[in-house]
Order: C-alpha cells, then structure tokens, then sequence
C-alpha cells in the first residue's frame, strides 16, 4: 500500500516534523542498552548540524523524534567552515546549489540508518535490510499539532504495552525535560505548554485516556 504523500513532507527551513519509522517485519531495533546509545550517538552525528531535537522516544522496533529543521543560513555557514574533506559529496552539492534542503536532510537520515543498520547487523550476526522504506516524516501544522505530538511521543511506550507507566521509560526525552530545564529548548518548550505543572499534567492525562493523535507508524 502507497504511503500517504502527508507521511513523506519535504523538509523546510525553521519548520517542525514528527519523524519515525520502523523495522522491516516488525524486528527488534535494539537487542541491548549498547544499542540504544549507539542509535543516539549515530543521531546527533549526522542530524545535529541540519537540526534541532525537541522530543524522541526509541521504542522496541521503531522510534519517533519531533526536529525543527535549522535555518539555510546556518547550515550553509557551518558546511562552508568545514576542513574540506569533511564535506561530504552531498553537502557539496547542497552548497552548490544542485540539491535542496529537503534532499540534503533527507540524505543525513538515510546515512543515519545506514550506518546503524551495518553496525547492528554485524553485532547481532544478521543479515538483510533492517528498516522498513522509506521513513516517515509528517509536518507539524499548528500548536495545537505540536502539544500532541510531544505528549504523544513521550506516551508512545505505554500505546505500544511496553510499560504500564510511561514515566518510567528510560529511552524518551520525557525525563529530562523535567530535570534538565537548563536546556533552553527543553525549558521554552515546557514553558510554552504552560509550565512544568501544566507540562505533567498533559501526559498523565492519557494515563486515564486514550490520546486523540493518531498516526499511522
């Protein structure tokens, strides 16, 4: 079945997506804690110079991330302060011109799970594909969208019976955006959601309710 064309937006400068995707047969996407740092490690390697994480959450066979894509402007100043031979080809066509925004994240995230999946094959003996094409990335409309979303992700491991207690899940950013609020993306966030009050309260209401965002992972 063709995935929906709102499941494969193209990337633009300053705006919001909701990113996820998921194994090839519903596989496992990490065998050991080793595996979940090594997948976040991977992450900020390839997407922190093209984008800002606001939320994630890995999950047994998929993963869900909320970015704010970077400004061309800084992108562009940052490839073009790099040694020469850290460039990459497509960053060189990016800053040529021959390639869009669009396509040069959308091949960040594609060496992302390249290098992941060669990693975890070799580690875990296995052979094959091991996500399932392509990945999914869907704007975030409004405020509205975006206060969903994060609530969303953060509950993603109770909707998948992974715990009883989301709060509990070591592998989101819920947790640290209650005790790390020197972050300021974490601290602006939750400001905007209306404080750390209002912020806890919007997750635990799904604890007595299903959440009314639906997606198709």
């Amino acid at each position: 079945m063709p995935i929906p064309t709102k499941y494969l937006a193209d990337f633009e400068d300053g705006k919001i997506y909701h990113v996820f995707k998921r194994t090839n047969n519903n596989e496992r996407l990490f065998i050991n804690e080793d595996n979940h740092r090594f997948f976040l490690k991977k992450y900020t390697q390839y997407l922190s110079p093209y984008t800002d994480t606001l939320a994630w959450c890995l999950l047994t066979n998929h993963f869900h991330l909320l970015i704010r894509v970077k400004s061309t402007e800084l992108i562009t100043n940052y490839l073009s302060s790099q040694d020469t031979h850290a460039v990459s080809t497509t960053e060189k066509r990016f800053l040529s011109g021959l390639i869009t925004l669009s396509e040069l994240i959308e091949s960040a995230f594609k060496r992302f799970f390249q290098s992941y999946a060669l990693a975890f094959n070799k580690v875990h003996n296995r052979k094959g594909n091991l996500f399932y094409k392509p990945f999914k990335r869907l704007e975030v409309a409004n405020d509205s969208h975006f206060t969903s979303v994060v609530v969303y992700i953060h509950t993603n491991p109770r909707k998948h019976k992974i715990v009883t207690d989301f709060r509990t899940w070591r592998w989101s950013s819920y947790q640290s955006y209650l005790h790390d609020l020197e972050n300021e993306s974490h601290a602006d966030i939750v400001e905007w959601l209306g404080g750390k009050e209002q912020f806890v309260k919007m997750h635990e209401d799904v604890l007595e309710e299903s959440s009314d965002y639906i997606i198709e992972e």
